[in-house]
């Protein structure tokens, strides 16, 4: 009698999580986190991206396979199959957790047609391989790229010892600043939160400069000093519309174009990297 109430009580619970996702349908999104052992393989704690790396030659290797076996030619074909063989089997050693998603069987059948020189049955064996990999990427790449590819701004601080995250919130501010001062015809409050937008701007471009060292993404660079310039101008004497026109030009320049890859990314970073206690979950208002 205890161990019915006991799986009666677990059933309700389930049923319970289960009635709460599907009510919440159009606002639950469930995924699939990769093994912690992955991070191994990747950067910071690897020196380089070794899984990545991993996939790359085994995305090459596949395509010489399928190359040589069309062109039948045995002596190249035997060489990268034995070649994607080895880098296969590293998923396995590399996340002990993926042992069960390494199809040994479809690798098997791959290999026997490389050695017994069935060109024509190379192509459907690789393709069985390939509905593993696939289905490994439908559950894990997005995710596991957000978590161990996107970089971490989160330590980061500008020269003078300030947070990062506090000057880009500073940066946001000086910017609607700017656009509420000219909306009220406070022309010289709008200069002045430029002047501090442009310094701080300018700031900013030495952190930029610690992981674009080639220069080839300095910040600002001479476009967006450009639209600044025009901003000022009209800031002194355009036209309202110049004026929301000019600021909104520095806004997607400035601000935009790198958000769309570097805030992105971050943030799915750190909302994926983020463990929400069971207090926290029930408490979140759907």
């Amino acid at each position: 009698m205890r161990w019915s109430v006991f799986f009666t009580i677990q059933g309700l619970v389930i049923a319970g999580i289960l009635g709460v996702v599907y009510v919440h349908q159009d606002r639950v999104v469930v995924l699939k986190k990769p093994p912690p052992s992955i991070a191994q393989w990747y950067k910071p704690q690897n020196k380089r991206q070794v899984w990545l790396h991993t996939m790359f030659k085994l995305r090459r290797e596949a395509q010489a396979i399928e190359m040589y076996a069309a062109a039948r030619d045995a002596k190249n074909l035997q060489t990268w199959a034995a070649k994607f063989n080895k880098d296969y089997l590293k998923i396995a050693k590399m996340v002990p957790e993926w042992q069960a998603r390494v199809n040994v069987q479809a690798l098997q059948a791959l290999a026997t047609s490389v050695a017994d020189l069935r060109f024509a049955d190379v192509k459907p064996a690789l393709a069985d391989l390939q509905k593993s990999c696939t289905a490994c990427h439908t559950d894990f790449r997005a995710i596991t790229a957000s978590m161990y590819r996107a970089p971490d701004f989160s330590n980061l601080k500008l020269a003078d010892g300030v947070a990062l995250n506090d000057h880009m919130v500073a940066l946001s501010q000086q910017v609607n600043q700017v656009k509420i001062a000219f909306v009220d015809e406070r022309t010289d409050a709008a200069l002045s939160a430029y002047a501090k937008l442009a310094q701080g701007m300018k700031r900013l471009g030495s952190t930029c400069a610690s992981c674009h060292e080639n220069g080839s993404q300095s910040y600002p660079g001479a476009k967006v000093m450009e639209a600044m310039a025009v901003l000022e101008q009209n800031l002194k004497t355009g036209s309202l519309q110049d004026k929301g026109k000019a600021l909104g030009s520095v806004a997607v320049m400035a601000c935009a174009q790198c958000h769309g890859t570097h805030r992105l990314a971050y943030d799915a970073k750190q909302l994926f990297s983020t463990t929400k206690t069971w207090d926290e979950l029930l408490k979140h208002s759907f």
